[in-house]
């Protein structure tokens, strides 16, 4: 069956010129013309999420490990509303999302009919390009270029667009056969520069003169031809490179824990880092010291590359690259010429101190978050896939070396609690690589929904550190000044036992180190369910823990 409305058909028709694989539905009766010709349409995978909010960060977790677009299909009304932080994350993580809304007709807004909302344009400060069709035999020329501009926009500049499809009643009707309509592939252009327009001879004076040569990677997919390049670049003694655990790139001479390093730095130990150039890629940086400390010691010159975004993160942005930052580093390596210098070698023997000095800080510290997550990492099994909510776990992964073999995903698009355990879900659903969630209580209790899905594979983990509350306001210095602590914290007494009851989850806690050691054993070892491990840490003892640890740095 295919739906009889011919406006569904050229929406459904377009995502199937455009090789679209996947398309998740939450339920609705004005879609229904679009469920029914997604549901029957052959060669696409579709499936259904009740709660929209959940579906859209299930469709971006499987866009973001595919790298290919995802279509969400919903009803009219608030409906379309809940697919907004989802939208804004994929929006600034760069990940193709077709939102596609059905709507009523134009006549029939704001005039009291039911489950009615303005739809046109309701995402215009964080899309990429918005389709408003219009539901006319007679226009489907325009309602296919408008159409065919949004699906290619998704694809090419990765990132979300918006397709809202208006249909009059009735919508159930059906017909045997969908229409083969053709489509045009625009010559699409993405504001890109010209080749030649990057000066390569100029770049490598510059670099060729600089004695100290920071580079610093954000939010990374991973790439072996970029770790090949990079690993050649870490050769020159007058270049450092900083990564996140987001970074996804791993050499023995990277420094991946960055706070770690510049924490205890006194000026002049800042002057002695700051560098003559800077180059930047990836997402966001999740280090708030790294960023302090690059807008204060600003660097002569700073070149940031990537393909379409312009970031100026440390307000002295001198170059902005358009290119994809493996062909830039690619054709600079071929003119530039290593640089005697004592910058890296420096650092890294700094960072060497560091190191030694954590292994002992956690060694001996007492049962807390941060003896929590050296205990979880030590036991990540090799080529895993790691998803990581935010807030104080992703900045505790950050202190961390984790196992090279592993890839890490986190929401850091707007670096939101809302969506995680929904995005990981995507992610494992969509990948052959085993996925284990590591995320916070008020992360995995404010998106509980999202396990109310059908599409979770027996192989999936989630590891829920429950300290009680929001920890990361007891991390950070100001809401402990005021006299509102409590409502920043959000304390509770919750646990995961009664979800994963009621969602087929396997469940097992631990409340210290042995038992965390003895559920670790068995956590990752194949089973019919999936699993939760839930490990309770002292709300009281985790920030104290945390500041000597810095302190002993």
């Amino acid at each position: 069956m295919y739906p009889k409305k011919e406006l569904a058909q050229l929406v459904i028709s377009a995502c199937k010129f455009f090789d679209v694989k996947t398309v998740v539905i939450s339920p609705g009766s004005r879609n229904a013309p679009l469920t029914i010709g997604f549901s029957n349409l052959e060669g696409v995978e579709a499936l259904s999420v009740v709660d929209e909010r959940c579906a859209a960060f299930f469709a971006m977790g499987i866009a973001q490990q595919t790298q290919n677009p995802v279509v969400i299909v919903c009803t009219s009304g608030s409906a379309l509303l809940n697919y907004y932080p989802a939208i804004a994350e994929a929006f600034y993580s760069k990940i193709p999302l077709i939102v596609i809304s059905a709507d009523r007709p134009k006549h029939l807004i704001d005039i009291g009919d039911g489950q009615t909302i303005r739809q046109e344009n309701v995402f215009q400060n964080h899309i990429l390009y918005s389709a408003n069709l219009i539901e006319d035999d007679g226009l489907i020329e325009e309602n296919s270029n408008l159409i065919t501009t949004a699906i290619q926009t998704s694809i090419i500049k990765k990132g979300p667009v918006h397709i809202n499809v208006p249909f009059n009643e009735p919508i159930y009707e059906t017909v045997e056969i969908l229409k083969n309509y053709q489509f045009k592939t625009s010559n699409f252009v993405v504001n890109k520069k010209e080749e030649n327009n990057v000066d390569y001879d100029q770049f490598s004076t510059i670099w060729d003169k600089a004695a100290r040569k920071l580079i610093l990677i954000g939010v990374n997919y991973p790439s072996e031809k970029l770790q090949e390049v990079l690993n050649y670049y870490n050769e020159d003694p007058s270049v450092l490179v900083f990564t996140e655990t987001t970074s996804n790139l791993e050499n023995s001479k990277f420094i991946n824990s960055i706070d770690n390093l510049i924490s205890k730095l006194d000026d002049e130990g800042f002057r002695k880092l700051q560098p003559d150039v800077l180059l930047t890629f990836g997402g966001m940086v999740i280090s708030k010291r790294i960023k302090q400390f690059l807008r204060k010691y600003k660097p002569r010159h700073h070149w940031h590359i990537d393909e379409y975004t312009k970031m100026d993160t440390y307000f002295c942005l001198s170059e902005f690259i358009q290119k994809k930052p493996v062909t830039f580093l690619e054709e600079l390596r071929k003119k530039i010429k290593i640089v005697k210098s004592d910058y890296q070698n420096f650092w890294l023997l700094e960072n060497e101190k560091r190191v030694n000095k954590h292994k002992e800080f956690i060694e001996s510290t007492t049962y807390s978050d941060l003896k929590v997550f050296e205990k979880i990492l030590e036991t990540i099994p090799d080529l895993f896939q790691i998803q990581v909510s935010n807030s104080s776990i992703i900045r505790y992964m950050q202190l961390f070396n984790i196992n090279p073999t592993a890839t890490v995903f986190c929401n850091r698009g707007t670096s939101g609690i809302d969506g995680s355990t929904s995005t990981a879900i995507g992610a494992a659903f969509s990948t052959t690589r085993q996925t284990v969630l590591i995320t916070g209580d008020l992360s995995f209790f404010y998106d509980s929904n999202a396990l109310w899905n059908t599409n979770i594979p027996n192989n999936f983990r989630i590891i829920l550190v429950n300290n009680g509350g929001g920890g990361i306001f007891k991390i950070i210095p100001g809401p402990k000044s005021t006299n509102a602590l409590s409502y920043f914290e959000t304390s509770h007494n919750l646990t995961a036992k009664h979800l994963a009851e009621m969602y087929n989850f396997e469940y097992c806690f631990a409340t210290n180190e042995i038992e965390l050691e003895k559920n670790l054993d068995d956590f990752y070892k194949k089973s019919n369910q999936p699993k939760i491990l839930e490990i309770f840490t002292p709300s009281d003892k985790n920030n104290v823990v945390l500041q000597q640890y810095f302190k002993s740095l």
